[in-house]
């Protein structure tokens, strides 16, 4: 990408989003275009191909996505499948038919089979079922990344993929039911301190293993694939290492500094047994994460603290 090359990030308010924005300025990247949601409703084809007739990008990072964790998913499965497919086809078929030089579609890693073998390489992709929790995400995620390879191999497109692990970081959602799991935690434990609870209660019995990717690392990959990778498969990103959700949630409680009891409900669901991501791709093509997880952990809750309106959401 030229430095004044004309750059569409969809979804720049997200945690994504946000930190390619601050990835893509930091390199010197001057023509950053933007839209907020009341801006550009991404659902509705004719506003957004009224947008890409009008602006023009060069280039897209396709960040935009109605995303939320085990509860979220599990009470409108309908939502999430209908929003994520319709606003990124939507995306894709107004870059493909206004000439955009290259897109770059964020997926995630739920789009791999729930029992796919460890560390998940990108060929495993539709190889099994997925997990039950979020199929209906994975599902409209999984046609996006189909979707950019088709037009690869119809109209010799440049729309590339990448596939994040677990990600957190600035502007992650802290929702007590609606948000993923390190940042529920981030919240919950921050609660217990200031009220100084005996105890917190977490979900499942602790055994899932996950893999964790701070998001201002992401987007260096992002911008590096950018302008270094081309291809129909995904690109997975991560960090290549994993720990239990019991010994994330003592990570999380040192951090924070709750030194209180951690219990377990093990009638809540864990989710997908095991989740890591083979990274030997990313690497092959010199990229590394650069973040270890207890300073991201320390990055977020300062951005928790200094962010009260979105403590609140």
């Amino acid at each position: 990408m030229e430095k004044n090359a004309k750059i569409y990030v969809a979804g720049h308010r997200g945690m994504v989003g946000s930190a390619i924005v601050r990835e893509l300025e930091r390199q010197g990247y001057t023509n950053i275009i933007t839209r907020t949601h009341k801006e550009l409703d991404l659902t509705r084809q004719d506003a957004v191909e009224r947008f890409f007739a009008e602006e023009k990008p060069e280039y897209v990072f396709l960040a935009a996505a109605k995303v939320g964790g085990i509860v979220a998913n599990q009470s409108a499965l309908a939502d999430f499948m209908y929003e994520n497919m319709i606003l990124e086809m939507n995306v894709i078929n107004s870059a493909w038919k206004n000439g955009c030089k290259k897109l770059e579609f964020l997926g995630s890693s739920c789009i791999y089979p729930r029992m796919a073998s460890q560390p998940m390489q990108e060929s495993c992709l539709l190889t099994s079922e997925l997990e039950k929790t979020n199929e209906a995400y994975a599902l409209a995620k999984i046609s996006g990344l189909k979707y950019c390879e088709f037009l690869n191999r119809q109209y010799g497109t440049d729309y590339i993929s990448v596939m994040p692990t677990n990600l957190y970081g600035p502007n992650d959602n802290y929702h007590p039911t609606h948000s993923h799991v390190l940042p529920a935690l981030i919240r919950r434990f921050h609660e217990a301190k200031e009220q100084a609870l005996p105890y917190v209660t977490c979900w499942g019995d602790g055994s899932p293993l996950r893999e964790f990717l701070y998001v201002d690392d992401l987007a260096n990959l992002c911008v590096f694939l950018m302008n270094n990778y081309s291809g129909n498969e995904t690109v997975n990103a991560g960090t290549g290492k994993e720990l239990t959700i019991k010994e994330l949630t003592g990570l999380v409680a040192k951090v924070i500094g709750y030194s209180g009891e951690i219990r377990w409900d093990a009638s809540k669901p864990n989710g997908t047994p095991r989740k890591l991501l083979d990274v030997s791709k990313a690497k092959a093509l010199g990229w590394e994460y650069k973040t270890e997880l207890e300073e991201g952990i320390r990055l977020s809750y300062e951005d928790f603290l200094n962010n009260p309106m979105r403590a609140e959401r």
